[in-house]
């Protein structure tokens, strides 16, 4: 068997990207509105401050509004719901992203929760979730939107749909495994949720047509673990030292063992270049979705 497609999440995010400018256009020329993102970091972790540097970039590349707020790591929890409540009320924001993770004085919960669900573009309060799980139209999380994005463009390239697959999600986070499950069975697959407690967890996995690994442990997913032919997404970004490429250097895994399962899968992600680009794309995404409906515009439908 021949090595598995690698799926260019890169240039399938720039095209998803071009989209969302071409509608921003639209609605600004339409109805002179411009969607408008604000992005609250609380203290200084290095790779939240690129992520977040890289939203701006993006957002302002689609012709949306872009804000960024940066708070010290001092920061109280008061304080931050205070500035959240602030973005609420505001009218030129439309969707609202507090970069987790946030200092130990905060809960993350309490954060979520004061997010208004009409502008929660990370898709994680309660009523997205349950809107998601009850196959209402509402705001999904990013990634697990860019997954599916991912695997639909696979089967895609195969001249076939996600209908009646077999997808296995390793993984059961409120963040992306419950939302992606919950987005394959909207595509009308057959869904199994994994995770560390599963019994023989590789028999499990070998049973997805569509295997979504999302663990958070690096190259946990062997190749053994993959049926042939299958679609893999790997989630997964984890840093490890690579003291081959010099003193203090690291590389990128995914939570699957790349090498093993391109030798088994049919289309496989990389890490990085996968499903990381797919999520600023589908965050733009859900920024222009939440602006029309708060507006009582109807979102593109083929977007």
């Amino acid at each position: 068997m021949s090595e598995a497609r690698i799926i260019d999440g890169k240039s399938i995010a720039d095209a998803l990207r071009a989209r969302v400018a071409t509608e921003v256009a639209r609605l600004r020329n339409d109805h002179g509105l411009t969607p408008g993102l604000a992005v609250v970091l609380v203290g200084s972790d290095p790779a939240s401050e690129i992520y977040v540097r890289n939203k701006g970039m993006q957002t302002k590349e689609a012709g949306m509004n872009s804000w960024e707020f940066k708070l010290p790591d001092t920061t109280t929890q008061d304080a931050l719901l205070a500035k959240v409540r602030e973005l609420n009320a505001d009218p030129a924001v439309h969707g609202i992203l507090v970069q987790f993770p946030v200092p130990a004085q905060i809960s993350q919960q309490a954060v979520i929760e004061t997010i208004d669900p009409d502008k929660d573009v990370d898709g994680l309060h309660p009523v997205s979730a349950g809107r998601l799980a009850s196959g209402l139209p509402g705001l999904v999380p990013a990634t697990p939107t860019g997954c599916l994005v991912l695997a639909r463009e696979a089967f895609k390239a195969r001249g076939e749909t996600l209908a009646g697959k077999h997808a296995v999600v390793v993984g059961r986070s409120n963040l992306v495994g419950k939302p992606v499950a919950q987005l394959l069975l909207g595509e009308n697959c057959t869904v199994t949720i994994a995770h560390s407690r599963t019994a023989d967890l590789p028999s499990v996995c070998r049973l997805g047509d569509i295997l979504v690994a999302a663990t958070g442990r690096a190259e946990m997913i062997r190749g053994s673990w993959v049926k042939p032919g299958a679609v893999v997404i790997d989630v997964g970004t984890t840093r490890l030292p690579a003291p081959e490429r010099g003193a203090g250097k690291m590389r990128l895994v995914g939570d699957v063992a790349f090498a093993e399962a391109k030798e088994v899968a049919g289309d496989i992600t990389p890490v990085p270049g996968g499903v990381g680009p797919m999520t600023i794309a589908c965050l733009l995404r859900n920024t222009l979705f939440a602006a029309s409906r708060i507006h009582g515009i109807a979102p593109p439908q083929d977007l």
